[in-house]
């Protein structure tokens, strides 16, 4: 069991991958200086862009990210884990990973993960997505030992398979992770919703960092980064679509009591399913 204060980072993303940055190191400073021990930002902190041919031009490989190794360089000056959501990484020519970094106090890498469900949609209002085509999913889920919490990594389009959280939490996670860059049509419909339901069907909590509001590429995201206790409570939330930060304080006694008071991953059952459409005799 412990205490820990975490913070929620907004960003509107531009183009520009050096701005983008500049601006995520501003609001981590000012979320570590309200007391912050955990920060973390949207998916896609160093840049949105729609254009796969300039993205191309503008990411680099892990090693040589300019963006990751100011946020290492930052976490090690203000001491604190800092959770990038996401970073758009080459990989090899025409192919990125959707990555997402946990930066411990001291500067080093803690864990990584590349997103797993990529965002192949067509949406009723003529938005078209296919992640796909530039990014390579991963096929790693992960639960990372941070001093305070047990934490499961994900990123945005993840939160739609909950199998991807009811594992991390059976693995003994105690705060599960969404950072995202949520349309803005599709955050109205379900952003909180599915939130609160990855929180209270697991028992955990639930922090999501997101990009907000309309970005140089054109998009349009939802913003509304938010941290959602495990009784399902929305605890803190920047309840509109401008840069910012919001923190709350987590405690994860009440993880252990929320599954003890509805006891759900301990009470599942393995079971088959039959598909019938005949008449059975009784």
């Amino acid at each position: 069991m412990a205490i820990f204060t975490a913070a929620c980072v907004q960003l509107r993303s531009s183009r520009d991958v050096a701005a983008n940055s500049a601006a995520a190191e501003a609001l981590i400073r000012e979320a570590a200086a309200a007391g912050a021990d955990y920060v973390q930002t949207p998916e896609m902190t160093n840049l949105l862009e729609r254009s796969r041919e300039e993205l191309m031009a503008k990411i680099r490989v892990e090693a040589e990210d300019p963006s990751l190794a100011r946020f290492r360089a930052l976490a090690a000056e203000l001491g604190i884990w800092l959770h990038i959501g996401s970073l758009a990484i080459l990989l090899e020519p025409g192919k990125a990973a959707n990555r997402g970094f946990l930066i411990g106090p001291d500067g080093s890498l803690k864990a990584k993960y590349d997103k797993i469900h990529m965002f192949d949609v067509d949406l009723p209002n003529g938005e078209s997505w296919r992640e796909s085509a530039t990014y390579r999913p991963g096929c790693e889920s992960l639960v990372a030992d941070l001093p305070f919490a047990w934490l499961g990594m994900a990123v945005c389009y993840d939160v739609r398979f909950p199998a991807l959280f009811r594992a991390q939490a059976r693995a003994g996670a105690e705060v599960l992770t969404m950072p995202a860059a949520f349309t803005r049509q599709t955050g109205e419909a379900h952003w909180h919703v599915l939130q609160r339901a990855r929180a209270i069907e697991n028992g955990a909590f639930v922090i999501s960092s997101a990009q907000g509001g309309k970005h140089e590429d054109g998009r349009e995201t939802y913003g509304h980064s938010l941290i959602v206790n495990p009784w399902g409570a929305v605890i803190a939330e920047l309840d509109h679509d401008e840069p910012g930060f919001v923190t709350a304080r987590i405690d994860t006694e009440e993880t252990q009591k929320a599954r003890q008071r509805i006891p759900a991953i301990a009470n599942e059952r393995d079971f088959t399913l039959t598909q019938t459409g005949k008449e059975i005799e009784a």
